[in-house]
């Protein structure tokens, strides 16, 4: 017995060890393939990220060499009344964005999630705005604004309202790039939802239909809890890019009017790019960095809460 089983463990222990070398030899084998992505991550972007942070830590504008500064980048900007308004704007935007960002997809999605003629074509129109460039798409917006040709205030006026200055008014103009913005996405977020309605089975709404379930309740006690992944996955990717907004900023305002538009990203761009303010750029970028880090481990700590997966 003693005997049967010292052999049995000398048989598993030649097994894994003739799997460890098979493993290691496809490795060597693979490495060479591997090696212009591995050489390029390291080199394009953890090095750069790296470098960035060593940075934040200087006082360098890209002319003379970098001064170190320890933590005053960070001391400058914690005393600055300008941050903390970007700051602001930046979580203003986020707010505004995410509810119909999240929301709009997801009907869309449950509209398009059916077998009908030429539905390929509606999800394409959709779609469209997606792989447009943002930049076609901010401009052909700027005249959908305009106070005095654009077709949203000549529409208005038609009902007997006066349109406001959109993009020149504070009090428009952060709302106005989150309608551009949420218009420009839609098409994204609902082919992730579209994704996850279709892997829901049938056979649980039909289960849901004998029940005397309609539609709405359907969607209520099936689609939604059996989406939650996916609505979790969107709410994650959603927060990170709105929390990353840009060019939509520099296309619409510039950070206008009285810096009622300028975000962290548009701020980080102007003191590294425009004012050569390379150190205190990339303070701030780190600063936006651990920002989305810690709302991302948030949510990922209390999506347990509402998640289900089946």
């Amino acid at each position: 017995m003693a005997e049967a089983t010292f052999t049995l463990r000398a048989s598993k222990g030649a097994s894994a060890s003739r799997a460890r070398r098979s493993a290691s030899k496809q490795f060597l084998q693979a490495l060479p393939f591997l090696a212009p992505t591995i050489f390029g991550f390291f080199v394009f972007v953890s090095g750069p990220v790296v470098a960035a942070l060593a940075f934040s830590f200087t006082k360098w504008d890209l002319l003379t060499p970098p001064k170190w500064v320890g933590l005053g980048n960070y001391q400058q900007m914690a005393s600055m009344p300008l941050f903390w308004k970007t700051l602001g704007n930046t979580f203003y935007y986020t707010v505004l964005y995410l509810v119909p960002g999240i929301i709009l997809p997801l009907l869309a999605a449950i509209f398009l999630n059916q077998k009908a003629k030429a539905i390929s074509i509606y999800r394409s129109i959709f779609f469209l705005p997606v792989i447009t460039s943002t930049v076609a798409v901010a401009l052909v917006w700027l005249w959908l604004y305009n106070p005095e040709l654009g077709i949203i205030n000549y529409l208005l006026s038609l009902v007997g309202i006066k349109g406001p200055r959109w993009l020149a008014d504070p009090r428009t103009a952060m709302p106005s790039i989150v309608i551009m913005s949420v218009w420009k996405g839609l098409g994204y977020t609902m082919v992730i939802y579209l994704a996850g309605l279709q892997g829901i089975p049938q056979e649980l709404y039909e289960a849901a239909a004998i029940d005397g379930a309609g539609r709405f309740r359907r969607h209520i006690h099936v689609t939604l809890p059996l989406l939650t992944p996916t609505i979790f996955f969107v709410l994650v990717t959603t927060i990170m890019g709105s929390l990353q907004v840009f060019e939509q900023t520099y296309m619409l305002t510039q950070g206008g009017p009285a810096y009622s538009t300028t975000t962290l990203s548009w701020y980080i761009y102007v003191q590294a790019f425009q004012w050569l303010h390379m150190g205190f750029g990339c303070a701030l970028a780190y600063v936006l960095f651990f920002i989305i880090l810690v709302l991302t481990l948030i949510q990922f700590r209390i999506q347990r809460m509402w998640v289900f997966y089946g």
